[in-house]
């Protein structure tokens, strides 16, 4: 076993903790950590605690919340939940506001006895871009499958992501998407990381590679290096499906590590599309579903009922001290939007971004219409006018704007983009030479 916890614990006893070693290797993890436990005196009022073992639960703040002091805290689990359940409680009757924030879900445990200089940059060891890798999307739906269907299918290629970071350990999960060993999480995970490790569900740990991320879409591409691929044999991954072909009221699945329970499985129903949330000051376009999702549930699937990924968890609403309790509002980058992203990532290490129309569009009974055009830009040279109703983009119907931004992704500065309109009782081909980016 990697973690040894006896019952009956005494105050001040000291545990070992770390991680499990590899297979054939009788040598722990050089990372091994030995932590002190105090019993903390009932009357304290403790705001929040945070332990520091990688490998086991605890409590974040979030990263809205501010720092507080670390206590010390029981060993067992129970005793452990139950402290904390107190303290909140405590902290809850002195608070005076009521908030609701986004929180994302990184869990951070902080080492003892080692000062660190905070630190946002990625150092983790790096695995070159261009290796002919990709991410596609499927649009055939498949058969429905049961929740025991979708767990045994899917939960092989999810995995627990742990990154040492200036703060502790930043735990989260991840999802392969290929069987020679690139898997997808959060970039909010790896921030800061200088090296990172994963868990199969298996108990299997391995080492990974930073190949690329982007902090505005919350993304990151990490790779398993050939040689752990070797000692761990074949990899399983998972089926990523077409988000837009969701309406509200779909059943859905999440997979991850919330406080480090790997291989939890939730269920619920997609809430809303296409919601606009702010997240640490910029607004990103999100899947909405009442699936329960914690912390340590980041990068993890949002699973459709055939079994397909149709979304990457990154964040949920909170309640401040749960004065003003929110439940079921967590949020999914679908997987629609980051099909480009990744793809970008893999082959350049950054996004491109997307050509800039000059066309303003909004749907109305009678299709898709341009309400502006703006001045000096594709739209106009090509000679689209305010009024008309674009029909088709690339040959694809466009019924609304969806239609027509999910044409657009998978343009880039360059290349040509041909529409088919309708002005009046005439149909018109105008081809619009996609020179700028969109700002």
């Amino acid at each position: 076993m990697g973690e040894r916890e006896e019952a009956g614990r005494l105050p001040g006893e000291i545990v070992e903790v770390y991680r499990s070693p590899l297979p054939g290797s009788a040598e722990r993890d050089p990372r091994e950590i030995v932590v002190s436990y105090r019993q903390p005196d009932p009357r304290e009022v403790v705001e929040v605690y945070r332990r520091a073992i990688p490998r086991r639960g605890g409590v974040s703040p979030g990263r809205n919340a501010s720092p507080r002091s670390a206590r010390g805290g029981q060993g067992r689990r129970r005793g452990l939940y139950t402290f904390l359940l107190c303290a909140a409680v405590l902290v809850g009757l002195t608070a005076a506001s009521k908030a609701v924030d986004i929180l994302f879900f990184r869990d951070e445990w902080p080492l003892q006895d080692v000062i660190y200089e905070t630190n946002e940059e990625i150092t983790i060891p790096s695995w070159p871009v261009d290796q002919g890798a990709s991410l596609a999307l499927t649009r055939n739906l498949g058969e429905t499958l049961t929740a025991q269907e979708v767990y045994r299918r899917l939960n092989p290629a999810v995995v627990t992501v742990q990154c040492l970071t200036g703060e502790g350990v930043s735990v989260g999960t991840g999802v392969l998407f290929s069987e020679d060993g690139y898997l997808l999480t959060n970039y909010h995970v790896v921030r800061g990381g200088s090296e990172c490790f994963i868990t199969l569900d298996s108990g299997y740990s391995m080492d990974v590679r930073f190949v690329a991320g982007d902090e505005n879409s919350d993304l990151a591409v990490l790779k398993i290096p050939p040689e752990e691929l070797t000692e761990a044999g074949g990899l399983p991954f998972a089926s990523f499906g077409d988000s837009e072909q969701l309406t509200v009221g779909d059943p859905v699945y999440a997979i991850g590590s919330p406080r480090q329970l790997r291989g939890t499985l939730t269920n619920g129903i997609i809430s809303a599309i296409d919601r606009d949330i702010e997240v640490e000051g910029r607004t990103m376009t999100l899947l909405q579903t009442n699936a329960a999702l914690n912390s340590g549930n980041s990068g993890g699937p949002l699973i459709n009922e055939r079994g397909q990924v149709i979304g990457i968890n990154v964040a949920k609403y909170m309640s401040d001290w749960n004065q003003d309790s929110v439940e079921g509002l967590g949020f999914a980058i679908p997987s629609a939007h980051l099909e480009r992203i990744v793809n970008d990532l893999l082959k350049w290490g950054e996004v491109q971004p997307e050509p800039r129309l000059g066309v303003q569009v909004v749907t109305d009974a009678q299709g898709l219409l341009v309400k502006i055009v703006d001045p000096d830009t594709a739209a106009e040279r090509a000679g689209v006018q305010e009024g008309d109703y674009i029909i088709a983009a690339q040959g694809q119907a466009t019924e609304n704007t969806q239609d027509l931004f999910r044409v657009r992704r998978t343009l880039y500065v360059g290349d040509e983009l041909t529409l088919l309109l309708r002005r009046g009782t005439e149909t018109v081909e105008v081809v619009l030479e996609l020179e700028e980016a969109v700002s």
